[in-house]
């Protein structure tokens, strides 16, 4: 197994925590709430416990996989570590995204959204479910080429502890060149802003190129509104790890279709089979369509315009 510097990274997430919390009293800026930061502690504690076990099953399936590597990978020469750096970034990237446009990773990953406050707290809030429903396998492919699972865990750690920092509103736009090429404060504000024009961006790691690369780069402009698009209301561990699960799963019994409740497994988040609920696309296609149809009826008619 790899060494768990995330465990050793947890003193310092704590300190900073800490002193933004108390910067958050001091100046009056209420970022932090008490219920809503020991919710997101609880969800921590949860998470890494979980972890414990989920993370021994994860191993042993990457060392399995790494038996049949196609390439022979030195990590003694430099560009072993950026290839590792760029994969794992890279593979983040898009288990971040479909955990956005997917229901099935969309139920966990929603608790790393549920907060209304973005501060340092907010970043251990975390899924209790994502390792056992699959998250793992969008790094199944880098044994396979020849990154051994040490060195692919590894940098999983790396990634969130890098991540832990951008969980700010006491950060304000960093230099261009890194705004460029970085995930920063301002770029993860945008990420968990429930505003339309904000839903499904900047699904970054560490840099910010994929997004600019793949279409969904989003610049921070006015200041978010955190959240959910419909809030779960509640500062109970469990309930925030496990209520989107069970709202999936009662609109899928409800639903007289089997083959619309198997869609509600694999459609995006907001899909329904009676379109009583929306996606952010077909919102966004809304909108446009609402909006198309003021300038129309604004126009003027071929008598008034005489």
């Amino acid at each position: 197994m790899p060494p768990a510097i995330l465990l050793y990274a947890i003193p310092g997430f704590i300190l900073l925590l800490s002193i933004e919390a108390w910067f958050s009293y001091k100046e009056n800026k209420h970022l932090y709430e008490v219920k809503d930061t020991f919710a997101s502690l609880g969800l921590g504690i949860g998470n890494v416990l979980v972890g414990f076990l989920t993370k021994v099953m994860i191993f042993g399936l990457f060392t399995f996989i790494y038996k049949f590597r196609l390439f022979e990978l030195n990590e003694k020469v430099w560009w072993f570590w950026l290839l590792l750096f760029l994969a794992d970034d890279f593979s983040y990237y898009w288990f971040h995204r479909i955990a956005h446009s997917v229901n099935w990773f969309w139920a966990s990953h929603v608790v790393h959204h549920s907060s209304e406050r973005y501060n340092l707290a907010a970043a251990l809030r975390q899924t209790w479910t994502g390792n056992a429903t699959g998250s793992f396998l969008f790094w199944a492919w880098m044994p396979l080429v020849g990154f051994h699972p040490i060195w692919v865990l590894f940098m999983q750690q790396i990634s969130l502890i890098y991540q832990f920092w951008i969980h700010t509103e006491t950060v304000n736009k960093l230099p261009q060149p890194i705004e460029f090429l970085f995930n920063t404060p301002s770029h993860h504000r945008v990420h968990h802003g429930s505003d339309l024009k904000y839903l499904d961006k900047n699904h970054a790691g560490v840099l910010i190129i994929w997004d600019r690369l793949f279409g969904t780069f989003q610049k921070e402009e006015e200041r978010p509104t955190y959240g959910l698009t419909k809030n779960i209301h509640s500062f109970n561990p469990a309930v925030i790890a496990f209520k989107t699960w069970g709202e999936l799963i009662k609109s899928a019994k409800d639903c007289p279709s089997w083959k619309n409740r198997f869609r509600y497994f694999f459609e995006s988040p907001g899909w329904s089979h009676d379109s009583s609920t929306l996606t952010t696309k077909q919102l966004r296609n809304q909108t446009v369509s609402s909006q198309a149809n003021k300038s129309t009826t604004s126009l003027p008619s071929a008598k008034e315009s005489v």
